[in-house]
């Protein structure tokens, strides 16, 4: 057979669930050594494909040819003979074993005991594996726990496994949904080294951004249709959005300015242990009227987890006070502070925000299913969960198979965090605290949180943005609050400080209150 130029074909692939055409005659031809990208928004058909590829579905129409030969991909372990490797937006890693033990998973390098006895070569393994970190600049330690890890090295561990089984072909999802500023910029660097290594790699995201800085050519995917494969350097960001999300995208906020009323939420000297037992939140003193976005800026990992945590009730304050509307709630159960106003859409939408075995219009009335409405001497209202289910559902644009019946573990990332959203804005809450509310979605949906943000500031909610995005702390924010080791360093008008200040006061710099 003739060579191709393309490492990998996918010719005419179509993918049908219940209910829903996940791709759809969709073709794509990726070049040896190009940085690949897929872009679209969630629920797109994105990693439908690349699983296809990886062997984790079969497609129900097309071919797929690697290297020029026709393969019928089986399984991930085929997927992996065949030199492609995938990092999943969730990693598949194995807490409580080393670095080392994940990486040599299922194919352990041996040795003999006594001559005859095989046994796993630890000693081996940790000594190819800190080789090959070395080699691509990738830093972990073999023997680490995994549990003890943070997600940008957990990730580098997934680089890893892959590069141990020789993949030649690197699929990344999702890749920077959950790092930081500085780790999505050391992650770009491992890439581009990566490819520079003669590596052929694809990455499916939704962020325009870091496609300019990165891909040379990227497909983008509309409602599983392949609109347009695109040279990245001689497009826009503005026409990539406009072919992603099927029309116009604006990046700027349109908002009135704010009018405040009476504070709503007031936090004195609060003080919060981690699970750890170790301080996390320090004397923290900040309060948030009534038609104010107070936004709280800062590199992850800050005490932001727990002060969102504290506020909603999940974690006990170790010292200080909370007020809700003027009453102490810092030791109120947290039903008390839903029905006095409190809405909180949590960092950890799989863990916190969601049961992920319930269905779609269960999750969606967590917080109200024992309201009159719903429930009777006990007995839900089944009717009345459907009802509520399909409003919001049709008003939040919530992407699913089956609709109200869904599984929500069965969901994109991003359409679990709009039911997450719809279910916490419906309640109308006095304080709505939004954690890290835009991560992982695509910039459509960016563009219509932000708005419902502006929404809810502006209908008299007090609002507590607490984001790792600087972007979208000066986008909306009416007043901003910076958190460095657990304090807040500086707190002031939004109109009164630049990107860079906001930087340099989340790297530490302090600076004093101006209220």
């Amino acid at each position: 057979m003739e060579s191709s130029e393309y490492i990998v074909e996918m010719k005419h692939i179509t993918k049908r669930f219940p209910g829903i055409t996940a791709n759809d005659d969709v073709s794509i031809s990726i070049k040896k050594g190009e940085i690949y990208a897929l872009l679209g928004e969630n629920g797109a058909g994105k990693s439908t494909i690349m699983s296809v590829l990886f062997g984790m579905y079969e497609p129900d129409e097309g071919e797929i040819f690697i290297r020029g030969e026709k393969v019928n991909i089986t399984s991930p372990r085929h997927a992996t003979r065949l030199g492609i490797g995938m990092v999943h937006q969730h990693f598949k890693l194995v807490s409580n074993y080393t670095v080392a033990e994940n990486i040599i998973l299922g194919i352990e390098p041996q040795n003999k005991l006594w001559g005859f006895i095989p046994r796993v070569d630890l000693k081996k393994a940790n000594a190819d594996i800190a080789a090959l970190s070395e080699k691509f600049g990738l830093r972990v330690d073999p023997k680490s726990v995994i549990s003890n890890l943070n997600v940008s090295t957990q990730q580098r561990v997934e680089i890893l496994k892959m590069l141990y089984r020789d993949a030649e072909i690197l699929i990344f999802d999702e890749p920077t949904a959950v790092l930081t500023p500085q780790e999505i910029e050391y992650l770009l660097d491992i890439i581009r080294g990566l490819r520079d290594g003669g590596k052929t790699i694809i990455i499916i995201t939704h962020k325009l951004e870091e496609i300019k800085a990165i891909a040379d050519r990227c497909a983008i995917l509309n409602r599983g249709k392949l609109i347009d494969v695109k040279d990245v350097a001689a497009t826009s960001t503005a026409e990539m959005a406009r072919l992603m999300v099927g029309r116009e995208v604006s990046f700027t906020v349109d908002r009135k300015p704010a009018q405040p009323g009476e504070v709503v939420l007031d936090v004195k000297n609060l003080t919060v242990n981690n699970e750890l037992g170790i301080e996390a939140v320090k004397d923290v003193s900040f309060s948030i009227r009534s038609g104010e976005i107070f936004a709280l800026a800062g590199v992850s990992g800050n005490g932001q987890n727990e002060l969102a945590d504290a506020i909603a009730g999940l974690i006990h304050a170790k010292s200080g006070k909370i007020f809700l509307n003027g009453k102490d709630i810092t030791d109120a159960p947290i039903r008390d502070r839903i029905k006095g106003g409190i809405t909180y859409i949590p960092e950890d939408r799989q863990n916190v925000g969601l049961i992920m075995g319930y269905d779609l219009k269960d999750n969606l009335a967590l917080k109200v299913y024992y309201s009159a409405l719903f429930s009777n001497n006990a007995v839900l209202n089944k009717k009345q969960f459907e009802a509520h289910g399909n409003n919001l559902i049709d008003n939040y644009d919530i992407r699913t198979s089956k609709g109200n019946e869904t599984i929500v573990s069965s969901m994109s990332g991003g359409n679990q965090q709009k039911a997450i959203i719809a279910r916490e804005i419906d309640l109308g809450g006095e304080l709505v605290i939004f954690m890290q509310p835009t991560r992982g979605l695509d910039v459509g949906a960016i563009s219509n949180i932000h708005k419902q943000i502006v929404e809810e500031r502006d209908r008299g909610a007090a609002v507590l943005l607490i984001s790792l995005e600087l972007d979208e702390v000066m986008n909306l924010a009416d007043t901003i609050g910076v958190i460095f080791d657990g304090r807040i360093n500086k707190i002031s008008d939004a109109s009164l400080l630049t990107v860079n200040e906001v930087g340099e006061f989340m790297m530490g710099v302090t600076g004093e209150v101006e209220r």
